[in-house]
């Protein structure tokens, strides 16, 4: 069965030549409509950049914490090894009060040892920065025979180190 096509008759065809295409709307903008939303959008674009500075800043102000960290972390992997063991924990006071003297002006830091030290560490850190066991380890280690330095054992080597990691970590500095 053969389909035949049969021409429109003139009225039909005249409504079809007046016919239009179908109209398809312009795109929807992404320019806010209303000015309340660019003051928005510049608000948050303000609060983005002051939170990115105060971090860029606090990123500065710690960068002796991040070396210091480094430095302790070299400090602990000799500390396994019973010959290095001696001149790493000779070093960790050494690198807290470098930690200290980068933090608080020279005049406050500099001229404390023994008890004054450890209660400025203290202060700073929290009581439980150093218990007591490895309080007295940092507050005569220097005044230790290499031999007696030599016999701390390597658990309470890692507890000294842990403690100053501690220390590093969270003391505060007063405004």
């Amino acid at each position: 069965m053969e389909q035949t096509i049969q021409t429109p008759d003139p009225t039909t065809r005249l409504a079809l030549e007046k016919l239009a295409d179908i109209v398809t709307p312009s795109p929807v903008s992404w320019m806010p409509h209303t000015w309340g939303w660019a003051a928005v959008a510049l608000a948050l674009l303000a609060a983005a950049m002051v939170v990115i500075a105060h971090w860029r800043k606090r990123w500065v102000a710690n960068r002796y914490r991040r070396e210091a960290l480094e430095s302790l972390m070299r400090l602990e992997n000799d500390l396994g090894n019973e010959a290095m063991r001696p001149s790493a924990l000779l070093a960790i006071p050494e690198l807290l009060k470098r930690v200290a003297l980068a933090a608080w002006p020279r005049e406050t830091v500099a001229s404390l040892s023994g008890a004054s030290w450890l209660t400025f560490l203290r202060r700073h850190g929290g009581e439980k920065s150093f218990p007591d066991p490895i309080s007295r380890i940092l507050d005569d280690l220097e005044y230790r025979s290499t031999q007696a330095i030599a016999n701390i054992s390597e658990g309470d080597a890692r507890r000294f180190a842990q403690s100053a990691r501690q220390w590093i970590e969270d003391h505060v500095v007063s405004a």
